[in-house]
């Protein structure tokens, strides 16, 4: 075998270079786009979790807090317990910052107890600048040779300093400033953060420990010091001071406890479970768990784009195939003449089998390469979110995964294999005789297999109801390919039964009879040459259907939850509500600002109802009339008389997805609301929410409730608010309007210059305009993956025809006797594209709306949580179709001009 590889197809190869080598790239594209993707995923999910790690140590459990925060007394009670070795508190909040030239940026703010914290996470102590720092940054070259014993001293109370913060290298590298600092190197010597509608200065007294490896905020800072930038930004501070400058006195995030060795952790947590005030505003969350929660966040997205990434090798599949059924067909004197002398019909299956394996082989191992490159490049330009959000701040290294190396590459040998399989069976069924005068390759009806398509397209119907598994639709993914797989084995009793009808109404028409009789009576070959392009534009129609029907959801969306003029916020995500927000005081005087006829106040917190999932958002705002108000999906059910002390709260899809609740159900998470003595924020701690609805909800994929803003305050206290949304009259102007409410922030903030970059403006246009460029942006890759797709399906025919002329050779030269001319000629196998073409786009815009209403009903609800309406784009799938048929006619036209010329007519000479 290896002797024929080499003397054999090695020479074919050599002799068509540029055709195998489409192959190669083909499945090169697949598997680069798979692997690159999982390495970039892999690679941000190790950099969080290891980032996680370092800053929550590795205690042996963490107790957080289900809202903003709980009584610091359970804090007492537990490190008083005797099987703790050690228990730190954490006051855990995100705020902004403003870096020097007066962006507002993300800042992640812990406040730490420094006398215990080392001892459960060491990569939270705070190391302090040495004397000589404080205030500027030194350089071991500034000033003397040598320093005094003074200024290397450190300034060691800095820590419990009420100023004093400590950054660690991502957030000294976000906030330095843009010049250099008269040393000539640039640090950061304070940062400006925001608490409620005040800002206040702080000065930068070090470092956090694990995240430099340099000892001043010069080496943090500096791109050439080597130092890590590991995570989002950080700043660390004394708990105390934390407290007081965000108003929570009394307040604590979590408390991180390490257990004496060999204590029973199960009895441990029932003491702490019954301590007051524990139940419902408490829970128990294990090392790992903040790494499943982001692992969780983002599963469905990295699956998806996996799938997608490997349509490519999908479609790369058919184009090995396409060039092998070619290469057959120009080679099958030559395997006849093998034949004769003595290779095996097996022989011959193994060695087309070879080659398609030879060609996945090399495309899988340059597929590897290129995908390593694209995941360095991507990780290096974009971060590791891949436009998904889910690891903001977070810049990973690129981690080799070997196992995965592994993988992907058996599946681009695979999907060339599969490729294969067909040509190597139509060389292990060349009559050797036959094949040597060139009378072409036998063709079957394959009335034996014409209940396998309807079979698989059942099975794939099934498993499409199939539920997802550990939260991915592997079953609705495995539905797909079975649909499409039917379809294509349908195709032969697709093409009989359609042109079956046509063909009398051409009996008299002799080109188009030519035609569509040789689609009619060689229904298998012409379903082997369409099946690339039935499943590059079932798969076409499917991204389109789905992508429409997602668009005309999202605008029909955002029409309902965007019903004011301007919108005013300065939080952008919920997770800065408790710390970010706007007073009560601030809110009534906006009302009152001329042109402002109605004001609505939203409230957003978030709420760690389990530790495994993501957190999910809590929204109080005005629900007078739910049913305009909300995108419900559904009608309401309303509140019951005999509900005693139940709130209605609306819950987003995803909500009752995850935590499996419907309408006129009552939910107890671990409790009511209730206002605490020492916070205003609310708590959970124990009582019954009855859930009137369910609504859509686009922006928050892992739930989110609504509340009525009147129940909120009275159960929790809390009177802040996060977003304004502002209905202004007839003829007022929205600058006015913004001008106004910016001079009252001015004054909220003392006069501060920078009020006016804590503000966000946006007007219901600006953001339907955003959110859909966004969307637009985020789903381009589909359009390329379907132009791929088609170009390779199309490629298959050009192959599939190329095939089928070198073999009818004298089919058409005895045309030529008989007198057609040469434009007849290429008439026919031009008519004969557009009858094969036409079929395959009929069966792949009936198959692509079959897979586009499992996509839409079926992977986006078990994927995402959300559902959408399905809207079909009639005009743009039958433009789709029409191009197809199209190309296919001009690509069967010039694949077919070599049937015409001379050779074709001294053809029949071999006979005479």
């Amino acid at each position: 075998m290896f002797e024929l590889l080499r003397s054999f197809s090695w020479r074919e190869l050599l002799h068509h270079p540029w055709r195998n080598a489409a192959a190669v790239v083909a499945v090169m594209l697949g598997v680069a786009l798979a692997f690159s993707v999982h390495l970039i995923n892999a690679s941000a999910l190790s950099e969080f979790s290891g980032a996680v790690r370092a800053v929550n140590g590795e205690p042996d459990l963490s107790l957080r807090a289900v809202a903003s925060g709980y009584d610091e007394a359970i804090y007492g009670e537990v490190a008083r317990h005797p099987a703790v070795a050690a228990a730190s508190p954490v006051v855990e909040l995100s705020t902004y910052a403003l870096t020097p030239d007066g962006e507002r940026k993300t800042l992640r703010l812990l406040g730490v107890d420094a006398l215990v914290v080392a001892g459960v996470a060491p990569g939270l102590m705070p190391i302090p600048f040495r004397a000589s720092e404080s205030g500027r940054t030194a350089s071991p070259t500034d000033g003397s040779a040598k320093a005094s014993a003074a200024d290397r001293s450190l300034d060691r109370y800095a820590v419990l300093a009420a100023d004093t913060v400590f950054l660690n290298a991502s957030a000294m590298t976000l906030l330095r400033p843009a010049a250099p600092t008269r040393g000539g190197r640039a640090g950061v010597a304070e940062v400006r953060v925001q608490s409620g509608m005040r800002l206040h200065t702080l000065r930068v007294a070090g470092t956090v420990a694990d995240n430099t490896v340099a000892g001043n905020a010069a080496d943090a800072a500096s791109p050439q010091s080597g130092a890590r930038q590991s995570g989002a930004p950080l700043a660390v501070m004394d708990i105390a001071a934390a407290q007081e400058l965000f108003g929570k006195l009394g307040q604590i995030s979590r408390v991180d406890v390490r257990l004496q060795t060999g204590a029973d952790r199960a009895a441990f947590l029932r003491d702490i479970r019954a301590l007051p005030g524990f139940a419902g505003q408490v829970t128990v969350t294990d090392p790992g768990d903040a790494s499943q929660r982001i692992s969780a966040l983002s599963r469905a997205y990295r699956v998806n784009l996996t799938v997608l990434a490997l349509v490519a090798l999908f479609t790369g599949a058919f184009l090995v195939f396409s060039v092998l059924a070619l290469s057959v067909a120009k080679r099958a004197q030559q395997f006849a003449l093998l034949g004769v002398l003595g290779l095996t019909p097996n022989q011959r299956l193994r060695l087309v089998l070879a080659e398609s394996l030879i060609l996945g082989l090399i495309g899988s191992l340059l597929g590897l390469a290129l995908g390593a490159g694209l995941a360095a490049l991507a990780l290096a330009l974009l971060g590791g979110d891949l436009g998904g959000g889910y690891f903001p701040g977070v810049t990973p290294r690129l981690q080799w995964s070997t196992g995965a190396a592994v993988v992907y590459g058996l599946l681009g040998v695979i999907a060339a294999g599969l490729g294969g399989w067909w040509p190597a069976r139509q060389a292990q069924r060349l009559p050797p005789a036959q094949t040597l005068k060139g009378l072409g390759l036998p063709s079957g009806t394959g009335q034996k297999h014409r209940w396998t398509g309807i079979v698989l397209i059942a099975i794939g119907a099934l498993l499409a109801g199939a539920p997802p598994v550990f939260g991915i639709p592997l079953a609705a993914y495995v539905s797909v390919a079975l649909i499409l797989l039917g379809g294509i084995v349908a195709l032969p009793a697709g093409i009989a039964l359609l042109y079956d009808i046509i063909s009398p109404w051409m009996a008299r028409q002799l080109l188009p009879m030519l035609a569509v009789e040789r689609a009619r009576r060689q229904r298998d070959t012409a379903a082997v040459a369409i099946s690339g392009v039935v499943a590059s534009l079932s798969l076409a129609v499917a991204l389109t259907v789905m992508v429409t029907s997602f668009r005309q959801s999202v605008t029909a969306w955002l029409d309902v939850v965007l019903p004011a003029g301007l919108y005013v916020r300065m939080a952008n995500s919920s997770a800065a509500g408790d710390s970010v927000y706007f007073e009560p005081a601030f809110v009534q005087e906006v009302s009152l600002i001329g042109g402002v006829q109605k004001l609505t106040a939203v409230r957003v917190s978030s709420l760690q109802l389990d530790p495994t999932r993501p957190a999910v958002a809590l929204i109080a705002r005005p629900l007078d009339d739910p049913k305009s108000s909300l995108p419900l999906v559904g009608t309401p059910v309303p509140l019951p008389r005999t509900s005693g002390d139940a709130v209605a709260v609306y819950v987003s899809e995803a909500f009752a997805d995850l935590y499996e609740v419907t309408p006129g159900q009552y939910y107890k998470p671990s409790g009511k609301y209730a206002a605490s003595a020492a916070s205003s924020s609310a708590t959970l701690s124990g009582a019954n929410f009855f859930i009137a609805g369910v609504w859509r909800d686009y922006a928050r994929q892992h739930g989110s409730i609504v509340m009525d803003d009147v129940d909120f305050v009275r159960l929790s206290g809390d009177r802040r608010v996060n977003d304004l949304a502002l209905w202004l009259g007839d003829g007022v102007d929205p600058e006015q309007v913004q001008d106004a409410i910016r001079q009252l922030a001015a004054k909220s903030f003392g006069a501060d210059s920078a009020a006016e970059q804590l503000l966000e403006f946006s007007s219901a246009a600006q953001i339907r305009a955003l959110s859909l460029a966004i969307f637009d942006r985020s789903f381009a890759v589909t359009y390329w993956l379907q132009a791929v797709a088609i170009a390779i399906g199309l490629f298959g025919v050009a192959a599939s025809f190329s095939a089928q002329v070198l073999a009818r050779r004298k089919e058409f030269g005895l045309l030529a006797h008989l007198g057609l001319t040469r434009g007849q000629i290429l008439g026919v196998v031009a008519g004969e594209g557009l009858v094969w073409t036409v079929i395959g786009s009929i069966a792949g815009m009936l198959l692509g709306l079959v897979v586009a209403i499992v996509l839409v009903d079926v992977v986006n609800p078990q994927s995402f949580h959300w559902t959408m309406d399905l809207a079909l784009p009639w005009l743009r799938l039958m433009a789709l179709c029409a191009a197809v048929v199209l190309a296919g006619t001009l690509t069967a036209w010039l694949a077919g001009r070599a049937a015409a010329g001379r050779d074709a007519v001294l053809a029949v000479k071999e006979d005479w």
